[in-house]
């Protein structure tokens, strides 16, 4: 197989495509990127049929912004309606057994229509692909997914994607319901953001009741919001008003001060948040500020993006920070994704594992 499928938003194919561009170039592999505008997904050829599956293992997923899911695979067309089952299992033939099928779609208009054939499709053939002994029966984390991402009834890519480099999520999304209480419909981003960047396994340790967090930026409360029904203390950086709901909790303490001047008391911040709307380069500056200064372990931040030039306003932005953070010999882990929840904008995550004492003190 010499494709390399990855979905993405639409509206940002041009965006997958230079990533996935700048990281074949970084490996040394030659190929060409298939994308149309508004299609929500874009292809990467590769020139050898075995490099796809080499930058699949080579690049890691977590640092690929605008993907949403990848995997290696091949396009089938002119399947006949009648027994698409066979032309699949033709197709995976040589593939490895996996421990999971998912037949999905194109995030757009037209995804969704075929939505309802994917669910019923997926019995049938998922019975057919454990008979071949290409699918286990019980859904096995460890192994490969098997992916059939339908583009119309009878064309569809078949591959597969490694479970230790790609998300775990169906079709790359999350999926979560909007509180009825929450303040606004920002509030998903963020709860989108712990479960994309804090592994499951981890949630009960790093996101907890009792932490301390500061929400920079944060009128009317959508982000404190969710900071609040994790059991956390929040101080609420803003001038304008807050939530009524989430004052009369008695976690949150509002500060009517500008987010880019307010520094905390104490280094006992465990989670910084900020959503505040500013040139991407300003809020990355900030960002440093927080680490260096051992204000707070964990951050999440939006970077909000130009309308033209965004994959290279993205990567300027992660130079920055890794460059600053490298100058003052802090040791981090760094994330950024462009969530389903996120429109111009990209969120990002840092880790701060240890910051040099002799800068804050």
């Amino acid at each position: 197989m010499s494709s390399i499928v990855i979905y993405c938003r639409g509206g940002f194919e041009s965006d997958a495509a230079a990533e996935i561009n700048h990281y074949a170039a970084k490996h040394g592999i030659a190929g060409y990127v298939k994308a149309k505008p508004n299609t929500a997904f874009v292809t990467f050829e590769c020139f050898s049929p075995n490099d796809a599956e080499t930058l699949a293992k080579k690049i890691d997923f977590k640092k690929l912004v605008f993907a949403r899911q990848w995997f290696v695979g091949t396009l089938h067309t002119h399947m006949p309606i009648e027994d698409r089952v066979s032309v699949i299992k033709a197709a995976v033939e040589g593939f490895p057994l996996c421990g999971e099928l998912r037949v999905e779609t194109p995030d757009t208009n037209e995804g969704k229509e075929l939505s309802k054939f994917c669910k019923k499709f997926s019995t049938p053939l998922s019975k057919a692909l454990e008979k071949q002994h290409k699918l286990t029966r019980e859904v096995k984390p460890a192994k490969p997914v098997l992916h059939v991402l339908f583009l119309a009834n009878n064309t569809a890519y078949v591959g597969y994607s490694f479970s230790d480099n790609n998300s775990p999520f169906f079709m790359g999304i999350p999926r979560l319901r909007m509180p009825s209480d929450a303040p606004s419909r920002s509030t998903l981003k963020l709860d989108e953001a712990f479960h994309v960047f804090v592994p499951k396994d981890q949630q009960e340790t790093r996101v907890r009741a009792g932490m301390r967090a500061v929400d920079l930026g944060a009128c009317p409360g959508g982000w404190t919001y969710q900071l609040v029904r994790r059991g956390m203390f929040v101080a609420s950086i803003d001038n304008g008003p807050m939530n009524d709901n989430l004052m009369e909790t008695g976690q949150v303490k509002h500060y009517r001060e500008d987010g880019f001047k307010y520094r905390p008391e104490k280094r006992n911040i465990d989670w910084l948040v900020c959503d505040m709307v500013e040139k991407p380069t300003r809020v990355a500056d900030l960002m440093v500020d927080w680490v260096v200064n051992a204000f707070a372990r964990e951050l999440i931040f939006n970077l909000k993006l130009p309308m033209k030039k965004r994959f290279d306003s993205v990567y300027e932005c992660l130079t920055l920070i890794h460059e600053e953070l490298q100058k003052y010999n802090v040791d981090y882990e760094i994330q950024a994704k462009h969530l389903y929840h996120d429109r111009e904008e990209v969120t990002v995550h840092i880790n701060v594992l240890k910051v040099p004492q002799n800068l804050y003190s």
